[in-house]
């Protein structure tokens, strides 16, 4: 049975790892967007979304935790899953959750599900050190994977709240070294969260491999955001990374349009700007 394109046309080329790679090759900025439902997923990829996330920041935004860290495998597998039934051409990525990697064996397991029960195509986790070899593991079975370093959401007990990672230079030279590993395991991606601008454009520089950035500056190949805060309606304190695309329309005022302008801000490299940047 073929998937709903509810209406909408959607000529966006066949998105893949190798794609994003070529596009860092070519200093061509790709977008990714957190998504957690089919409606939202087709208004995405519509308005050429690369990557749609599916990101356990569900737990805050869609199930009103204080953190991540109450989200579990069954809840990423369901949420991936709605994802991939309307999904067209994009890539889809979804993250393991708190716990769900914390050695090899149960990471190929939950990485296993998210891919054959959620229809992930890639899966996210955080953390360097012992993590990395998580990774070479999971790539060791075939699974595509994106790294994450700095700010890590589900270590936010253990950091003593949201603060930018890497300001320090042996930190700054740990997280590096991190992303070096990381690579070498194997990974396909990185994810560079709350990072010094100048950091994350070394670790950009460094690696071969395309970086996601969120606060992390306007140099990493690519940039994401929660969907919720694009809108303009997450619950509490926003990010200063963070933008509300939504109240900066005119004209069309859509969900959709918010999304494009999103969209063609990070092409222009026009967003992050320096009031959504750390130093």
């Amino acid at each position: 049975m073929s998937k709903p394109t509810y209406g909408s046309d959607n000529s966006m080329q066949t998105i893949t790892i190798n794609t994003l790679k070529k596009m860092k090759q070519a200093g061509e900025k790709f977008v990714v967007l957190t998504v957690y439902d089919a409606s939202f997923a087709a208004v995405l990829e519509n308005a050429g979304v690369e990557v749609l996330f599916t990101g356990d920041s569900l737990g805050m935004v869609v199930q009103g935790h204080e953190t991540t860290v109450p989200v579990t495998i069954d809840h990423m597998v369901y949420h991936t899953s709605l994802v991939a039934r309307v999904r067209n051409n994009a890539l889809l990525m979804s993250d393991m959750p708190f716990m769900s990697f914390s050695d090899p064996g149960r990471a190929l397991d939950n990485a296993s599900r998210l891919m054959q029960e959620g229809g992930a195509q890639i899966v996210k986790l955080e953390g360097g050190g012992d993590t990395i070899r998580v990774v070479e593991n999971l790539a060791k079975h075939g699974v595509p994977v994106c790294g994450h370093l700095g700010l890590q959401p589900q270590s936010v007990h253990k950091l003593g709240g949201y603060r930018v990672q890497g300001r320090e230079k042996e930190a700054a030279q740990t997280m590096l070294n991190d992303a070096k590993a990381m690579q070498d395991a194997g990974a396909d991606l990185l994810l560079l969260e709350c990072v010094p601008a100048s950091l994350a454009k070394t670790i950009t520089e460094t690696l071969s491999i395309p970086t996601i950035g969120i606060g992390a500056g306007r140099d990493c190949d690519s940039q994401v955001l929660v969907l919720y805060d694009l809108l303009g309606i997450s619950m509490g304190h926003r990010p200063k990374f963070s933008k509300d695309f939504i109240a900066d329309l005119t004209g069309e005022i859509s969900i959709e349009a918010a999304v494009r302008a999103y969209v063609q801000a990070v092409k222009q490299k026009q967003f992050p700007a320096d009031q959504h940047t750390f130093e």
